[in-house]
């Protein structure tokens, strides 16, 4: 019996072996064709007289027609590379292995190095490392050096050098790596799509399957394991709940306008304003939530109102356990917020009116003058308060050649920042994580490869939300102390690293800073035009 036991165990072994060996070989074969297809799909939309070509190996060419009809489609559908992303997130063994991979990366960095020497492509049509930089040092943050050499390649049409150092990310980065392989992989679909006008489509694609695979208990799960590791989200909703709460105290029938910008605020800021709002001693007041959610694609529209149903009947049923007088209004808006009719709001006369915009305004398109109008709009609900949560980043290039360079530049500090706060936050890679990785990876799509008109990420600094905010006829609030102990009680909950700042640099409001470097601001604001101190509440 035992022998018989060894002995299926021995077959049992070499079957799992040679399934994995299999499985190996045949992904080894999706990379080899996809830097095929992407090397010559740069080539050809660049149109460059002279024809580049990458050969991994001789086993390459010996794949028939089909093999490589398939693996075309694989490059052309984001959502199929997204299906083979996922083919990983329950493999164990995968994850243990991404963790330990920076030395083999570390070795291919090295090679790379000792390899930046002048050179041409072969007569074979390998491309050979080309001109060498004195600037190309891979020591530390290698991505980015790599991403801003691609950059200025792409500014200079200079095809080759883009093929190869395209090449380059494609080896290194990695959704599973280090921060460095994350922004090599995430940001090479980004310059990728910029390159061959593909981006509305990448974008597209990308939000597709996200909203074919959304729903609202992933979405909750997601959002409550960010908020349990991190306070990047909580932060902004303790501010501006504690602002609310002080700005409409006393009054008996509110009603709170939120232009949404993400469904984490249905999870935990409305939820703990209407249990603050049920311990109140005096009157309970009656609370009216109007929702407005906008979108500028139809399929992103549909999956806000299949999410908005749940939520909805979650809200109502939270606050009738709390004993709160609640109604909830989504209002769903195909386009621009900007383009919104607000005169169609259900406000009514006897109702203290508050305005609350979280992760919100940076959805607005940055042309025109849309985003000072949209704020004008807000003026015009004569609302008692404002509360605005917006993350600290300067992403509002316009797009140009010269502006190009540094914007990347910029995009990479930022999400480089936003990484590492993922990093010291998750102890693990879990699905939580990885669909927050997963969205910056959009983004990122969105900010290099979309045009301002259908772009949703472009994010601005502080200090340009005070100057529209004060050209726009509002004037900036003090948190109270109240406010400040509470963001300060939040921020003890979580690991050393996150701090608080001051914002009277900026002009307003306050910033949670991750290592010293501010990542979301939060404000307040009251109508009126006034000169000097801040007011406040």
């Amino acid at each position: 019996m035992l022998l018989f036991s060894k002995s299926y165990y021995f077959i049992y072994q070499t079957l799992n072996k040679i399934i994995i060996y299999i499985y190996k070989v045949f992904f080894s074969f999706s990379e080899i064709s996809f830097m095929d297809t992407l090397l010559r799909l740069v080539n050809d939309r660049l149109e460059s007289s002279d024809q580049y070509s990458y050969n991994n190996n001789s086993s390459s060419s010996s794949k028939n027609s089909s093999d490589q009809n398939h693996y075309n489609f694989y490059l052309q559908n984001p959502q199929s590379q997204e299906c083979f992303n996922n083919l990983f997130m329950e493999d164990e063994d995968h994850f243990s292995a991404s963790s330990s991979s920076s030395h083999h990366h570390h070795h291919q960095l090295r090679q790379l190095q000792c390899s930046t020497t002048t050179t041409s492509t072969t007569s074979t049509g390998v491309v050979a490392p080309v001109d060498q930089d004195p600037n190309f040092d891979l020591s530390e943050e290698w991505a980015s050096t790599i991403l801003l050499q691609t950059a200025i390649a792409i500014v200079n049409n200079n095809t080759p050098r883009i093929q190869h150092l395209m090449w380059v990310l494609n080896e290194l980065g990695s959704p599973y790596g280090d921060i460095d392989q994350k922004l090599a992989f995430y940001f090479l679909q980004g310059m990728f799509s910029r390159v061959t006008d593909s981006g509305a489509k990448c974008y597209g694609t990308l939000a597709a399957a996200l909203e074919k695979q959304s729903c609202f208990e992933s979405m909750r799960r997601m959002v409550l394991k960010f908020e349990e590791v991190s306070p990047w989200m909580r932060f902004g909703y303790v501010a501006s709940n504690g602002s609310l709460m002080e700005a409409l105290q006393g009054e008996k029938k509110l009603h709170i306008i939120d232009i949404a910008g993400s469904y984490s605020s249905f999870c935990t800021q409305w939820p703990t304003f209407i249990e603050a709002l049920a311990t109140q001693s005096d009157q309970t007041p009656h609370l009216t939530l109007t929702t407005l959610v906008a979108a500028k694609s139809e399929g992103t529209l549909r999956a806000h109102k299949k999410l908005m149903k749940e939520i909805s009947r979650r809200l109502e049923k939270f606050a009738r356990l709390m004993g709160i007088p609640f109604k909830f209004k989504p209002i769903f808006h195909y386009g621009d917020v900007s383009h919104f009719d607000f005169t169609n709001l259900p406000l009514k006369h006897d109702e203290a009116v508050a305005v609350n915009c979280s992760g919100a305004l940076r959805s607005v398109a940055p042309l025109q003058n849309r985003r000072d109008f949209l704020i004008s709009l807000f003026r015009s609900l004569r609302p008692k308060i404002i509360t605005v949560v917006e993350e600290e980043a300067d992403l509002n290039a316009h797009g140009g050649a010269d502006d190009f360079v540094k914007h990347l530049q910029e995009c990479l500090r930022w999400f480089r920042l936003y990484f590492d706060s993922l990093d010291g936050s998750f102890p693990v890679v879990t699905d939580e994580r990885l669909m927050l990785e997963r969205a910056a990876g959009r983004a990122v799509v969105d900010l290099l490869a979309r045009g301002l008109a259908e772009s949703v990420e472009r994010r601005e600094t502080a200090a340009r939300w005070v100057r529209r905010m004060h050209d726009g006829g509002f004037k900036p609030v003090s948190f109270s102390e109240d406010v400040n102990d509470d963001v300060r009680a939040l921020l003890r909950r979580y690991k050393d690293g996150w701090t608080v700042m001051d914002g009277d640099g900026a002009g307003a409001g306050m910033f949670l800073a991750w290592k010293g470097q501010p990542v979301v601001w939060a404000a307040a604001w009251v109508p009126g035009q006034v000169d000097g101190e801040k007011t406040p509440v």
